[in-house]
């Protein structure tokens, strides 16, 4: 675990205070609806929400009541409802988006609200996105945005949909740096006392700070760690720049849970040793021999290592889930040790049976091959693992092996697996795989790659939506806690980032300048 000093922790703490008094003694002042929405989004555009979380859910719980009741300035004010929807995430009406098309800021509260979206049958909000997509186009071509300073914003808001944007970190830069130059702007027929704007500030600029030096504190760990579990020694490895996993990890999970994101980092990279040896380096008797490996765990011994690099990577697997375990029964109250051990072996084999299919040059039908490379994408080491270290919050095994856990965790793999076959689809088929959903859609059903990546996208849209109701209506019922809930979205979020560009992911550079922006870069304020 790395910890803030005492200073930094003092400092944190009274500037938390002392936001947190003013915004109680501001409630009774800022009266409209509007201006308090707009206050719980700009704590949100600059990171610091969670330090005000009964205050939020004030706000929230009035301004759900309001839109009960249809109140006049809930309904009729676009720019309100369209923030009430987003943040709310809730149904919206039909009637609200009349006398605003010049107004940038509102048509993109409504642009982002209408990527929230939970049902099949939101045709209103399709309509919402086709025509503000369009009218913010048009705006930043023409130099038309009606707010100084949003151009940035929007042409950001158009590139990476709402929903699949996972730059939070680097954003909350950007917004802190924006305030800080510009201050923090309501309508003119609003009011933000100016204390209160300076007090949200300096604690966002405090926050960052303490951010960034933890992640640099992480960032040296899982480095010593890499080196101590000889991954540094694999000559197969394909491995990113460190900085871009904390740049992920910043997104995926809060700053607050450095254990999870430690463990989602080093799983991350295990995984991909893994993969790698399965992919490319790896011997049938290699694999064979790390599958029995795993399925005996503790007692290994009694299997040898028939490579080196078999055991630099059991070894690196073992060792470090047993230490993740380790921290994880304190949090959880229980041993959970034995379901990393068959998370690991469940993905082994399967990237063994897609190895042998690609050997054999087996075709197998979308029925088949779905179920198998749901697992061997290999979140299933990363993500359960890092929900165990999310205390307080407990994940009783009952809840592990029940339907919501369950169906979240699908969704999640069939999104992210789609959106990896359709990203690296021209690649693999170059090299003589097929084992890519696409390419089977192409060969069992649709008539060109064409149809069957716009099939595949329909697919991964259908369970992005059920995935986002079952995290933000409670629908499951399973018990499974919204935090935990969460972290299966972000790394949906995450696979939409980075296979976004044909060539399976974001250009390096563009990965690297986030990371650099998040870890390293001071702020400019």
């Amino acid at each position: 675990m790395v910890y803030l000093n005492d200073g930094e922790v003092r400092e944190k703490t009274d500037r938390i205070n002392t936001v947190r008094e003013t915004l109680r003694l501001s409630m009774s002042e800022v009266s409209k609806t509007y201006s308090k929405l707009f206050l719980v989004d700009t704590l949100e555009k600059v990171g610091i929400s969670r330090h005000f979380s009964r205050e939020i859910t004030r706000i929230l719980d009035m301004a759900y009541k309001l839109w009960l009741q249809k109140d006049e300035e809930m309904i009729m004010d676009m720019e309100t409802c369209a923030m009430a929807f987003r943040i709310l995430q809730s149904r919206f009406p039909d009637s609200v988006v009349q006398g605003s098309l010049n107004d940038t800021k509102a048509i993109l509260e409504l642009y982002k609200a209408s990527k929230v979206r939970i049902f099949d049958d939101e045709w209103t909000l399709d309509k919402i996105d086709s025509w503000t997509t369009e009218l913010l186009r048009q705006q930043l071509c023409s130099n038309k945005i009606s707010t100084s300073g949003m151009p940035q914003e929007v042409e950001c808001a158009l590139q990476l949909p709402f929903y699949s944007s996972v730059l939070e970190p680097l954003e909350h830069k950007r917004n802190i740096e924006h305030f800080s130059t510009n201050g923090i702007q309501m309508r003119k027929s609003a009011f933000l006392p100016h204390h209160i704007a300076e007090d949200i500030i300096a604690l966002a600029v405090a926050e960052f700070h303490s951010a960034q030096s933890l992640y640099r504190q992480e960032l040296q760990y899982v480095d010593r760690w890499v080196k101590e579990v000889r991954l540094d020694q694999l000559k197969f490895l394909r491995i990113l720049p460190l900085d871009v996993f904390f740049f992920l990890a910043s997104s995926v999970l809060p700053r607050e849970l450095s254990d999870a994101r430690i463990a989602w980092i080093q799983n991350c990279l295990l995984t991909t040793a893994v993969d790698d040896l399965f992919d490319v380096a790896g011997s049938s008797e290699e694999l064979q021999n790390l599958i029995a490996l795993f399925e005996k765990w503790d007692a290994h011994n009694e299997i040898g290592f028939c490579s080196e690099d078999v055991e630099t990577v059991f070894y690196a697997v073992y060792n470090t889930s047993n230490k993740i375990g380790e921290r994880a029964a304190e949090v959880q109250n229980r041993s959970v040790i034995s379901h990393i051990a068959q998370l690991w072996l469940d993905t082994a084999r399967a990237m063994m049976k897609e190895a042998e299919w690609s050997r054999e040059g087996h075709v197998p039908a979308m029925e088949e091959y779905m179920p198998v490379a749901e697992v061997s994408f290999a979140l299933g080491p990363i993500v359960p693992t890092s929900l165990y270290l999310m205390g307080p919050e407990l994940l009783p095994e009952e809840v592990v092996r029940g339907p919501e856990y369950g169906g979240l965790m699908r969704l999640t793999n069939v999104c992210c697996r789609l959106l990896n076959d359709m990203a690296s689809y021209g690649r693999e088929s170059g090299d003589g795989k097929i084992a890519n959903s696409v390419l089977l859609l192409h060969l069992h059903s649709a008539s060109s790659v064409d149809m069957a990546k716009e099939e595949i996208r329909r697919t991964v849209e259908a369970s992005k939506r059920e995935l986002l109701r079952l995290v933000i209506t409670g629908a499951g019922g399973g018990g499974v806690p919204r935090p935990c809930k969460d972290l299966f979205w972000n790394m949906c979020k995450v696979a939409n980032l980075t296979y976004l560009q044909a060539n399976g992911f974001c250009s390096l550079e563009e990965m690297l300048g986030a990371a650099s922006a998040v870890v390293h870069d001071p702020l400019n304020v």
